[in-house]
């Protein structure tokens, strides 16, 4: 290629050259890459939107095509004579083109390291389409999401400091004080990780949890207080979703030194409760009957429990407890909220004596005030 370029514009001044050269390997990349992946999305049409070969089309297409252009243009910064008469204007010199070279190359890296990272997002996207979340009892898909994000995670952080460093040995200052630094490593190492302490007990908390999983995504927790879906998890903490659509933002060695609740630990099934309280002359044996005929058929419950029972008395009500199962823990929520809304109704429509009250007696005033007429 070389031979061709001195052949064709021996006459034209270097810097012309290497322009003309940059403007051919950036048209040629685009056409080629477009040519490419029209073909592939083409043929990607008989296969299922989320199978390996379109997901590979729709993450590689935009990083193939930037990786294509530079390599080219580091091909014609190769193919580039150079300019050592006296009388050339702004010659470009040996020095300025290893310093382009050198720019080039390092622009490479960053691209290869994009290209890696969606090529590590393929196969997560892979195995993400074949364990679904948006399932009712989604426990399998819950923890294999959980390790999925933090292995993308690990995987991007391994990946940018392999193109940092690649890019960092391009220049010799670089290189010279490498030796230097490997002494010092020592010192700098007992140095950062006193400063970084935490942030380093936080990220081993993050494999801690991604591999024996206290929690994961999606699961319901109620966290200081707060009941909420893990809506993310990342190297150095948590957040969680709260109903309300806060965010509640939780450092990841939070879950394992402190106590927390998991309402879908091992599955998605919950038990709804609902109390009531009521005065002594409430009979149970028709909420028993109002509970089964609002619980039948109804499409949060699952079938699994209801049941009416008194579990304590104080000296002027009884606490009855009812008790449905659901699904999930939103469907457990939205069902009790609707069965203690009914039953309230049901107790005000038929017993409305039986609403918890206060009972005053005027035994003695009364007899007292009969007294006095009786005088007068």
């Amino acid at each position: 290629m070389k031979e061709l370029v001195k052949y064709y514009l021996s006459d034209l001044n270097s810097w012309l050259i290497f322009l003309i050269l940059i403007g051919v390997a950036v048209i040629v990349g685009v056409v080629l890459t477009w040519v490419i992946f029209r073909l592939l999305k083409w043929n990607g049409k008989r296969y299922k939107p989320k199978s390996l070969y379109n997901s590979s089309v729709r993450n590689l297409e935009r990083p193939v095509a930037h990786f294509t252009i530079i390599f080219l243009i580091i091909q014609a910064a190769k193919a580039t004579p150079l300019n050592v008469e006296e009388a050339s204007v702004l010659p470009l010199t040996a020095d300025m083109m290893a310093s382009i070279r050198v720019l080039l190359r390092i622009i490479l890296y960053i691209v290869s390291a994009w290209t890696l990272m969606r090529v590590a997002n393929i196969f997560i996207e892979i195995v993400e389409a074949k364990n679904e979340i948006d399932t009712a009892n989604n426990l399998q898909q819950r923890k294999i999401a959980t390790q999925l994000q933090f292995i993308r995670k690990i995987a991007a952080v391994i990946i940018v400091v392999i193109a940092v460093s690649m890019s960092l040995l391009e220049f010799e200052e670089v290189r010279k004080i490498g030796t230097g630094l490997l002494t010092s490593a020592g010192v700098a190492g007992i140095i950062i990780g006193f400063a970084a302490q935490k942030s380093i007990a936080n990220l081993l908390a993050g494999l801690q949890i991604a591999f024996t999983q206290p929690i994961r995504i999606d699961d319901v927790v109620i966290v200081e207080g707060e009941f909420g879906r893990v809506e993310e998890i990342t190297l150095t903490y948590v957040v969680v979703r709260v109903w309300d659509q806060r965010r509640v933002i939780v450092p990841l060695n939070y879950f394992i030194e402190k106590p927390f609740q998991n309402w879908t630990r091992f599955n998605a099934e919950l038990l709804g409760t609902v109390f009531i309280y009521a005065d002594y002359r409430l009979p149970i044996a028709p909420l028993r009957q109002e509970l089964e005929r609002l619980t039948e058929g109804h499409p949060l419950w699952d079938g699994r429990v209801r049941n009416v029972l008194v579990t304590d008395l104080s000296p002027e009500t009884m606490t009855i407890r009812i008790l449905v199962s659901a699904q999930s823990s939103s469907d457990a929520f939205d069902l009790r909220c609707e069965i203690r809304e009914k039953m309230v109704t049901f107790i005000q429509e038929n017993y409305p004596e039986s609403l918890p009250m206060t009972r005053i007696e005027m035994k003695s005033a009364t007899r007292n005030l009969a007294t006095s007429q009786g005088l007068q």
